[in-house]
């Protein structure tokens, strides 16, 4: 149970992620949230019931600018 004032959203909340870490693991990628999620660095994550929440896909490059000459 959540002892924060505000408490942190449940686990089922699409808010889940702003939940606050309670146990960071940088140096292996992923981080533990008050509310019993695991998020990990490629934002795929790990909720309490066992379910997986795929990470988002990566965002599409930029297209290049063409530079023209003068």
């Amino acid at each position: 149970m959540c002892a924060h004032q505000p408490p942190c959203p449940s686990a089922q909340g699409s808010d889940r992620d702003a939940a606050l870490v309670v146990s960071a693991h940088p140096e292996q990628g992923w981080s533990l949230l008050c509310n019993g999620t695991i998020v990990f660095d490629d934002t795929g994550e790990l909720l309490p019931d066992g379910r997986v929440v795929p990470p988002l896909p990566p965002l599409s490059p930029e297209p290049p600018t063409l530079a023209i000459a003068a």
